[in-house]
């Protein structure tokens, strides 16, 4: 990873921010994307002892906001002219049911349309490090295996009837392996691939704004099953580094290792749709 560039999401906390951690260790330089400042300022320190390869830069935004998801797009692009990894890791789930400004429901918003948003705008960048010989560029996505009990409905992907936290995080979590699908499709021989992942179930705080009996179920989970945070960050390392996986686009991986998503992960029908609305509602990537 010597003198590589990684852009990390979510980077502020969680395996987000051990990956980035990891990644620095190896060579890489990183930029990290968190909303807090407070976090992000303590994550750059924590990362700039682990690294070798320049120093750590920040951007923040709120990344449920669609303005700001381009705006930190931007604000990347310009000062990175290559990017060789972009990791999207940053998401949340949310009880009771909230909007957006751009009256998105915040689940769909944060976990989906802000990897959609930046893999796009950030796509030139990726580009440009891959054209380079004997190189290659890579978006990684961090999704969950909450995704097999999940189906969209692209009737109401804003969850206005029926709404519960954790089955909104499954469909996002479904959104993500059927994007990076549609993406690997249009990307593919450019040297640029993409690919998605299971971290395992984590010990993160990703179900900090799940309130209720929600909030029990899910603490309750984390305590009796909940992996280290160090191992949920070994899959997305290792797709960010591993020569085995240069070249391979499209696929859905488990503890280091292609696994098979859901039936509906697999519905090349749906993530087209998913594309096409995500297009609507975000304006990029038409």
């Amino acid at each position: 990873m010597n003198g590589k560039v990684c852009v990390v999401t979510g980077a502020t906390s969680g395996i987000g921010l051990m990956t980035a951690q990891a990644l620095a260790a190896m060579g890489a330089r990183l930029v990290l994307v968190g909303r807090d400042r407070t976090r992000g300022e303590l994550s750059v320190k924590i990362v700039d002892k682990r690294t070798t390869g320049g120093r750590t830069s920040i951007h923040y935004g709120d990344l449920s906001a669609i303005a700001e998801m381009k705006r930190v797009a931007a604000g990347i692009a310009a000062a990175e002219p290559r990017i060789d990894v972009l990791i999207n890791c940053a998401g949340a789930a949310f009880q009771p049911r909230a909007v957006t400004v751009d009256g998105i429901e915040k689940t769909f918003a944060l976990n989906h349309l802000s990897y959609f948003v930046l893999s796009n705008l950030l796509l030139p960048n990726l580009r440009a490090a891959a054209s380079r010989p004997n190189s290659g560029a890579r978006i990684i996505s961090v999704a969950s295996e909450a995704h097999r009990r999940a189906t969209l409905d692209f009737d109401d992907l804003m969850f206005e009837t029926d709404y519960n936290g954790l089955a909104a995080y499954g469909k996002s979590k479904l959104a993500n392996i059927l994007f990076t699908r549609e993406l690997a499709r249009r990307i593919e021989g450019t040297g640029v691939t993409a690919n998605v992942l299971h971290p395992g179930f984590v010990n993160t705080r990703i179900g900090d704004n799940v309130g209720g009996i929600s909030s029990f179920i899910f603490n309750l989970l984390k305590f009796l099953w909940a992996r280290p945070i160090s191992r949920g960050a070994e899959t997305p390392v290792y797709l960010a580094s591993s020569p085995d996986v240069a070249g391979i686009s499209g696929q859905y991986f488990s503890d280091c290792q292609i696994a098979r998503p859901s039936r509906a992960a697999e519905d090349d029908a749906a993530a087209r749709r998913l594309w096409e609305e995500s297009v609507r509602f975000t304006g990029v990537g038409g």
